[in-house]
């Protein structure tokens, strides 16, 4: 395998930085890998290459003359198509949006390219980010670098896709329902999804919108946090009570898991249906947590009311943000997302009462946990990456599914606490499948869930296992 796609972050930007490797040989070996391996895996879908060769030039000079560098210098990332870039065709994998280039960057864009990141095109994603398997009717299917039958989850697919490939070793996603961390789970790379505000979202029609978030994916819990130290700070868009900043993220302490109590639970506490393949790798890493010297036992967060403000908050937001389109391009958006907009729209007075009266129980329990625990354990997903074709599992572990978001519950249940959490690799299944541990922590509590997740990294060691026609230089065509 190319030795500068096996680079992480980190030792990219700073081989770049002391002209041991140049913006411009690092993104000519960013285009190359494209070229090589993104047909099997349709993950790129926009290119912007000869902008990138500019931005590169010119990374390269300021490198030359001593200037002053931002953390991602000379680093190149194409960027996931829910978001907006100025420029660059934005299509959020939607027929309605499909000739849509923006005039300005969303905000998280805009820090990469501050922190010197740069630009080199769009990844896919499903329609409007609505479901965990990246399909649209715009660029077509998004599938998995382990398996190219299978799916590479979502709505962040295409960028976990490209981070599995050795394309690039760091992207940007965003997470609502999952779009982090089951795309990270499929594809054996670290999806994160922060405390509220940690990583500013604005949302045009609600400036107190909680339930979505930004967050990044790479392959080692030490570029998740270079990517925070790079992004990470207060806005005057988003009104929030965040008290992190970048710096918070500089360093990460060792040896974290040494004494902290873990509560572990297998089904959440209320019988969430998960894969029996997914269990049998999940729980044969409990012993990892153990010989670190943490305290492991089975217990979970109380999460019964967590269906429901996950459910209304989800739909509320979706009948907010995509009403006025649904209602004048109906015929050409997913059913899917057509459900979420239409039980927004059925939501009254009394369903937001009992969402908010919900939220502050469920909040009450995460308190409750959190006061015996430091850390909860859980299936990142309840199901192993499955057949692209489909649009969704219509059963799990043979329970049968009743919307395309019972498959999603191991990932909604948590994002209804707004708690911070990740998905870290955590071993294959006998046919070679990723698996992704999630890992809950309180309240901006980020960099606290990130030595965690580290000191596991750093004794397991799973997502140094590459794709094997990734590592052994096939090219793409010779895996179908």
């Amino acid at each position: 395998m190319n030795a500068i796609q096996d680079m992480g972050a980190r030792e990219m930007t700073e081989a770049i930085k002391r002209r041991d490797l140049s913006a411009r040989e690092a993104l000519e070996s960013h285009i190359e890998q494209i070229e090589r391996v993104n047909g099997p895996i349709n993950a790129v879908v926009t290119t912007d290459f000869d902008r990138a060769r500019e931005l590169a030039a010119k990374a390269d000079e300021a490198t030359a003359q001593g200037k002053s560098t931002g953390l991602l210098h000379g680093l190149p990332m194409t960027h996931k198509d829910t978001f907006n870039t100025a420029g660059l065709l934005t299509t959020q994998g939607s027929l309605a949006l499909k000739d849509n280039v923006p005039q300005t960057d969303d905000l998280q864009i805009a820090r990469l390219a501050a922190a010197g990141a740069i630009r080199t095109g769009k990844t896919n994603v499903p329609e409007f980010g609505a479901g965990s398997h990246t399909f649209n009717e715009v660029f077509g299917t998004t599938t998995n670098p382990y398996d190219t039958a299978l799916s590479a989850g979502g709505s962040s697919g295409g960028v976990a896709a490209v981070i599995a490939a050795r394309i690039q070793p760091l992207g940007e996603g965003s997470d609502m329902g999952g779009s982090l961390r089951i795309p990270a789970s499929f594809c054996n790379v670290v999806g994160f999804r922060p405390s509220y505000g940690v990583i500013p979202m604005p949302a045009p029609t609600d400036a107190w919108s909680w339930l979505a978030r930004s967050g990044p994916m790479a392959r080692t819990v030490d570029d998740i946090a270079l990517f925070m130290e790079a992004t990470a700070g207060d806005s005057d868009r988003v009104l929030t009570p965040n008290t992190l900043s970048g710096r918070d993220f500089a360093q990460l302490e060792p040896n974290a898991l040494r004494g902290i109590r873990i509560g572990y639970s297998r089904d959440f506490g209320i019988g969430v249906p998960v894969e029996p393949e997914v269990l049998e790798v999940l729980d044969a890493q409990i012993a990892v947590f153990e010989q670190a010297g943490a305290h492991v036992e089975e217990a979970s967060i109380d999460l019964r009311e967590a269906d429901l403000v996950f459910g209304n908050t989800r739909a509320y937001d979706f009948a907010a943000m995509l009403g006025d389109l649904v209602r004048s391009r109906r015929e050409i958006i997913k059913p899917e997302v057509i459900w979420n907009v239409e039980k927004g729209w059925a939501l009254d007075a009394e369903d937001l009462i009992a969402t908010t009266a919900a939220r502050t129980r469920l909040e009450i329990a995460v308190q409750k946990f959190f006061a015996t625990f430091d850390l909860f354990l859980s299936p990142a997903a309840q199901v192993l990456p499955f057949d692209a074709s489909w649009r969704y599992p219509q059963e799990i572990a043979g329970v049968p599914a009743t919307t395309y978001l019972d498959w999603m519950r191991s990932a909604c249940l948590i994002s209804g606490t707004s708690l911070p959490a990740l998905s870290i690799p955590a071993g294959f299944t006998a046919d070679g499948l990723p698996v992704g541990l999630q890992m809950t922590a309180n309240h901006y509590k980020d960099v606290e869930l990130l030595c965690y997740a580290r000191d596991f990294e750093q004794r397991t060691s799973f997502a140094e296992r590459a794709p094997q026609w990734v590592a052994t230089g096939l090219k793409g065509q010779e895996i179908r």
